[in-house]
């Protein structure tokens, strides 16, 4: 969320990585905190040479933009980051989701269209207070398995999966989660072995730079978006009824 509380599509806390000042553009606008810095600063960064200079003057996404874009098209995994510098950022986002037709109708068969994701417990949290049909996932830090078996209690409470760190995934970790009924979505695999090791310990999902060797993994086995949604949100009801 920027200082004056647009919340944009960014993947670090700063600036500094994935941004540069264009001539004529005060370098202090495209370093540091975005929490620091108003949408209007923000907007003038370039966020494509860092990449590629094909993609140079490309601008940095509010969430709205993209909501405006896809709408209802495409299915959304969206992180909270640094929501404890971000006093309403859980309310602006559930507000967003509300105006752009992307809250689950409570009186029809759910789907996990929108996933929200967030390291912070307290922002899961607040989000599942404001609107409890929104599936969230509970990320972790690098630990152990045994730390994350020990917190699926609280996590179940308001949560349907989790997200942790790829090394910390075995097949006791995803046993406990599923007995509590939550999904294992893991993070980063991007080669082959770990993503065939991931696939043998029956996790749910996961996050991948590579998503075109995810799917030659997969081969017939790989879903549409909107099919894979439906098919978790109907295993966490039919799992939930159980419990």
């Amino acid at each position: 969320m920027t200082a004056d509380g647009v919340l944009v599509a960014l993947h670090d806390n700063t600036l500094n990585r994935t941004a540069d000042a264009p001539e004529g553009v005060p370098e202090q606008y495209c370093r540091g905190l975005v929490s620091k810095k108003t949408l209007k600063q923000i907007k003038m960064c370039d966020a494509g040479s860092w990449f590629s200079t094909e993609y140079a003057g490309e601008q940095i996404p509010t969430l709205e933009e993209i909501f405006q874009r896809y709408g209802t098209s495409v299915n959304y995994y969206i992180e909270t980051k640094n929501p404890d510098a971000a006093p309403g950022m859980e309310e602006e986002l559930v507000r967003l989701l509300g105006e752009y037709g992307l809250i689950p109708d409570p009186t029809e068969p759910a789907n996990w269209q929108v996933l929200i994701q967030s390291f912070s417990a307290e922002s899961l949290m607040k989000i599942h207070k404001l609107e409890p049909s929104l599936p969230l996932i509970q990320l972790y830090w690098a630990g152990t398995s045994k730390s994350i078996q020990r917190d699926l209690d609280a996590v179940s409470e308001y949560a349907v999966g989790i997200g942790p760190y790829k090394q910390d995934v075995d097949a006791a970790l995803v046993e406990a989660a599923h007995e509590h009924c939550l999904a294992v979505h893991p993070y980063t695999a991007n080669t082959v072995e770990e993503m065939e090791a991931l696939i043998s310990l029956d996790v749910d999902g996961m996050f991948t730079n590579n998503p075109d060797l995810l799917d030659a993994v997969l081969g017939d086995a790989a879903l549409s978006g909107e099919a894979a949604a439906q098919q978790a949100a109907e295993a966490y009801r039919e799992c939930s009824a159980v419990l």
